[in-house]
């Protein structure tokens, strides 16, 4: 593994332990050559995905993406980071189970939403105002009686 720090690629793996429920495991790693420390996760990917975006344009698929998207949403909210590498990695499981190569934006993003709804509340209101598109403050308004009704219904 590479340092991040100099590019060495003289580095040491000191801890492992499992992550993710056991679906990945953290390894703290030391370089040789300049001291640094850093932490790496080795994951099992079961398919290469490919993203069908609403353009038609395909890209890899990027699990450091959509990590960002959700961590985003939550800026500033008390949520574990556990809870997040938990949510994220169910979201590219279910995609890798799929059986499909291709899954849409679209797919991703009702995942997310899905997960986020469960998470944090406010994350999820972040992420839909995005997400759909919110364009004026009654966009908020009626996402949110929606919400209301499909939680008491």
């Amino acid at each position: 593994m590479r340092c991040p720090f100099c590019s060495s690629e003289d580095t040491q793996v000191k801890d492992s332990r499992q992550a993710e429920d056991g679906n990945a495991v953290r390894r703290r790693r030391l370089c040789s050559k300049c001291g640094g420390r850093f932490t790496t996760f080795e994951r099992v990917q079961l398919r290469d995905l490919q993203v069908v975006k609403n353009s038609g344009k395909r890209a890899p698929f990027d699990r450091e993406k959509l990590m960002r998207s959700v961590r985003i949403a939550l800026q500033k909210r008390p949520v574990d980071e556990e809870r997040v590498e938990q949510m994220v990695s169910g979201i590219v499981r279910q995609l890798e189970s799929s059986g499909q190569a291709d899954v849409t934006s679209k797919q991703i993003g009702e995942l997310i939403m899905e997960g986020l709804s469960e998470l944090d509340k406010i994350a999820y209101v972040r992420y839909a105002s995005v997400y759909r598109d919110f364009r004026a403050t009654e966009d908020f308004g009626q996402f949110i009686e929606f919400e209301k009704l499909t939680d008491e219904g």
